[in-house]
């Protein structure tokens, strides 16, 4: 006998497990949440600084590989994404930020053009920010207490990351206590996704909860192959088990899809729904045809500074032999020490070029020599500090598209990474910001020498070079099946989230956005699962 739920949450991220958890809670409904991944519950995962361990190969995270870059000189590079519960919260650095409150005013303003549309400006999504945040430290207007999403500072602090903060501020930045208060700019400590050393990931704070609720169902290494459409109608899904079976499970209400901006468009083509002559190539009916499916992919760019050390300072080997003792044993025994740290606790967000004008770059201060998989070679390991920037509003567009029809594919995906011309513009500016900050005063005396980019040459052109060597994902990819008004043809959803063309089916994570957020995007996919909810329920 084929299965039967009120709703169907396809993907197990970081929205999906948001909406399901509600809808089964608040909303009473028989929820089905398929999860192509793994369970979230590993020490690894749980310890804030674990995902330095897995981050370049573990079986909780899925390698995307890129299609050659031309405009990179033919480069291919990673985009990894979360293959656990709990999705990127589940593996992430934790960190807590939600971008600017101009980035929803944009969305509003994008989605006026709908009918029965509904507000996406700050002031209707910040109460769903504040409901779901329980901050050890901030309350009031921007800030939560009770919500089962567990917000603080960090348990630890590095010297590195307390010499970045006081050399930025030497250089005029002013310190921000709070780069999700009123203002976005400046230089001071991120607050993370946690308590106490322990991951407060999705999955730990809205499907664990909910773990003896019979309403809630939650199937692990199912990885769904279709939306089942029938006369223009989402009724159910067709997945292939841990077992390798193909199974049936039909929907009497709404399928929500929160496979990420990589897999989400998959899954839709898969099922009919997306540009159709793309489908026709590779056999694959029409049900619906949305060009904007798999286009408008958004990524935030990042580019690394990497020093050496003239001293032991920073976390090199803190995992390591006898300091993973010393360490691990400083944790069980107090609480305290380097294992609390998510190992990036500092960042900055400026404008090079204008500092009245909204921050164009994002800064995070890592202090490791840290590399993406494809150029862990080019620089010597040990002790030092990495600093990255990122461009937070990239104009670049890429695009996911299907090897084939087989579901067991991956998709191809191309980034398009700084290929706009103006987005290398302000990366080079914020590489020459930072640049400046190893040089500056308490930063300065703690370095050796710094590695790359070489400081033999610091023209535009070999800055150039480097960026295009070292550019990697921020892991952030966006918007590769977006809301938009009603007029516009690559608009794959309107302004409730629902699939154009195809009853009760809606997307809920990142790939729904109309542009990303100025900043890291797991607490707004949060909001999104939060939103998408209300949305079904009525609220």
């Amino acid at each position: 006998m084929t299965e039967t739920f009120d709703y169907i949450v396809v993907g197990g991220g970081s929205a999906g497990c948001v909406a399901a958890a509600r809808l089964a809670s608040d909303g009473g409904a028989r929820v089905l949440l398929l999860e192509a991944g793994y369970s979230h519950r590993h020490p690894l995962l749980d310890m804030p600084p674990g995902i330095f361990k897995m981050i370049n190969g573990s079986k909780y995270m899925r390698y995307h590989r890129t299609s050659p870059q031309d405009h990179l000189d033919g480069r291919v590079h990673d985009i990894p994404q979360g293959h656990v519960l709990g999705g990127g919260s589940s593996v992430n650095a934790q960190v807590y930020m939600r971008g600017r409150p101009s980035d929803y005013d944009e969305w509003d303003d994008t989605l006026r053009g709908n009918n029965d549309r509904v507000g996406w400006g700050w002031d209707d999504v910040l109460p769903h920010f504040v409901r779901m945040e329980s901050n050890n430290r901030l309350n009031g207007q921007y800030h939560g207490t009770k919500g089962p999403m567990l917000v603080s500072d960090p348990g630890h602090i590095d010297q590195f990351s307390r010499w970045f903060v006081q050399a930025v501020q030497a250089m005029g930045e002013p310190f921000n206590s709070d780069f999700n208060g009123q203002s976005q700019r400046g230089v001071g400590f991120y607050q993370f996704m946690n308590r106490h050393g322990k991951r407060s990931s999705a999955a730990y704070a809205y499907v664990a909860p909910q773990e003896r609720n019979p309403n809630l169902t939650v199937r692990l290494r199912c990885e769904v192959q279709k939306i089942i459409v029938e006369n223009g109608r989402a009724v159910g899904v067709v997945y292939k088990d841990k077992r390798g079976e193909r199974r049936t499970v039909l929907c009497d209400g709404e399928i929500m899809v929160s496979s990420g901006a990589l897999v989400t468009p998959k899954v839709l083509m898969l099922s009919g729904i997306g540009p159709a002559d793309h489908l026709a190539q590779h056999g694959i009916d029409c049900e619906a045809d949305l060009p904007g499916v798999g286009q408008n992919l958004i990524d935030h760019p990042e580019v690394p500074i990497t020093a050496l050390a003239n001293g032991p300072y920073g976390y090199y080997r803190q995992g390591d032999g006898w300091r993973m003792l010393k360490n691990g044993l400083q944790f069980k025994l107090f609480g305290s020490g380097p294992v609390t740290s998510a190992g990036v606790e500092a960042g900055a967000f400026v404008n090079p070029d204008d500092v009245d004008a909204p921050p164009t770059i994002q800064a995070f201060c890592v202090p490791i020599v840290y590399l993406d998989r494809d150029t862990l070679d080019l620089v010597e390991d040990g002790y030092g500090l990495t600093v990255t920037t990122v461009v937070v509003k990239p104009r670049s567009r890429g695009e996911v598209r299907l090897a084939s029809s087989d579901p067991s594919a991956m998709p191809v995906v191309s980034p398009n990474l700084l290929k706009d011309r103006d987005d290398m513009k302000d990366m080079i500016a914020g590489q020459r910001f930072f640049l400046r900050a190893f040089a500056t005063h308490p930063l300065a005396e703690r370095i050796e020498r710094v590695a790359i980019p070489s400081p033999d040459d610091l023209s535009d052109a070999a800055l150039e070079a480097h960026c295009k060597r070292f550019v990697k994902t921020n892991y952030h990819p966006a918007s590769t099946a977006r809301m938009g008004a009603d007029g516009d043809p690559m608009a794959v959803l309107d302004a409730r989230m629902r699939v154009r063309g195809i009853e009760k089916l809606r997307v809920c994570d990142m790939s729904a956005v109309p542009n990303i957020n100025a900043g890291n995007t797991n607490a707004p996919a949060m909001m999104l699962g939060d939103r998408c909810a209300d949305l079904v329920m009525g609220l």
